[in-house]
């Protein structure tokens, strides 16, 4: 995901600095065997979801669960990185 994106000029157009690269975890995830990779994905996945889900449940603690997971969607549904348009 491209965090802290900054656009400056140049004479082509438009360059996206990106946050630097971070070697080590390159090199943790390179060790990894593909299924591996796609369980640790879908672990982080999870775990922010919840993360998400618990802050929507503070702050609207009469709401149901599947309302809860509407509100959910409808929010990641705004962010722009999560539009499949």
């Amino acid at each position: 995901m491209i965090k802290n994106r900054t656009k400056t000029q140049t004479q082509s157009g438009y360059k996206i600095q990106l946050d630097p690269i971070d070697w080590s975890q390159l090199y943790i995830q390179a060790k990894l065997s593909p299924g591996q990779r796609m369980l640790a994905m879908a672990q982080v996945s999870a775990f922010s979801r919840s993360i998400l889900r618990g802050a929507f449940q503070r702050r609207f603690p009469e709401q149901t669960l599947p309302e809860i997971n509407m509100l959910m969607l409808e929010y990641l549904n705004n962010i722009p990185e999560y539009r499949y348009e």
